[in-house]
């Protein structure tokens, strides 16, 4: 979010969330970075002078419907892998502190792949940079950790599609919460947001219990592929529903809660 403020800052760029993710009107970046009173000219010239630009266009920019002044029309947008792909083909030297911010992200990047501690430190910075505990970084990252070995645990077993990831994961959590991860998001008002940066203290614990069954419950059942996974996923969440039913039946509160670190002061301040 910091990054989208300094990147347009005092320029309104108009955006609108299509396919779980923000795709922002490219006349306005172009208006943004550049002196051009023609935005459409501008993209035409800029797809000239950058072939490899112009032969991707129709993957980067899609004609999106936008609320203007004469109501609503279709405008090309780009989401933020279009945009900064843009960026880097603009002349402007309003466009160089975006350029040079980009090289810098690279850079970090290769850091990290050669030394993943480093990420780590980057991660837990973030995370104090935006005001979380450091008792509550500690479980996130800690998070972090496990749900990795079942990932890893999971490609040694012939599980390597992103997509069968994303279900397995799913269902663990919907064993462990008793909602879908989608429930969940929307039970807290979320939408792009990543859903695990918004839960409470519990809600962590509880994850990474039904990962960490579900790990140790893959490795004695010897699951191969997906669907056998699957059935280990269910008995790892299965674990982790159980301790929260049984923590909900002795406390009388649910664990499942609309805290949202994003818009809750009042839940952050319990972090803390």
């Amino acid at each position: 979010m910091e990054t989208k403020i300094a990147l347009f800052r005092g320029r309104g760029i108009r955006k609108t969330f299509h396919n779980e993710e923000w795709w922002f009107v490219l006349e306005d970046l172009v208006l943004a970075l550049t002196d051009s009173k023609d935005p459409d000219q501008y993209i035409q010239l800029l797809k000239q002078r950058d072939p490899e630009l112009g032969k991707g266009w129709g993957q980067i920019a899609i004609p999106l419907t936008i609320d203007t002044l004469g109501g609503k029309q279709k405008i090309n947008c780009a989401n933020t892998e279009g945009i900064f792909r843009i960026i880097q083909s603009i002349p402007s030297p309003k466009a160089e502190p975006f350029k040079r911010w980009l090289a810098k992200v690279g850079y970090e990047r290769v850091q990290e792949i050669e030394n993943p501690e480093l990420a780590t430190k980057r991660t837990r910075a973030l995370y104090k940079a935006k005001g979380y505990s450091n008792t509550w970084i500690e479980k996130r990252l800690h998070g972090i950790a496990v749900q990795e070995k079942l990932t890893d645990e999971w490609k040694k077993r012939d599980v390597k599609q992103e997509q069968e990831y994303e279900i397995l994961t799913a269902e663990i959590a919907k064993a462990a919460f008793g909602v879908t991860p989608g429930e969940h998001k929307r039970f807290k008002g979320l939408k792009r947001e990543n859903l695990r940066d918004h839960m409470t203290d519990l809600e962590l614990i509880f994850s990474m219990l039904g990962e960490a069954a579900t790990t140790e419950i893959t490795r004695v059942d010897d699951a191969q592929g997906f669907h056998e996974s699957k059935t280990a996923t269910r008995k790892g969440g299965e674990v982790a529903g159980t301790a929260r039913k049984d923590l909900e039946k002795k406390t009388g509160k649910r664990v499942v809660s609309s805290e949202n670190y994003l818009t809750e002061p009042e839940s952050r301040k319990r972090l803390k």
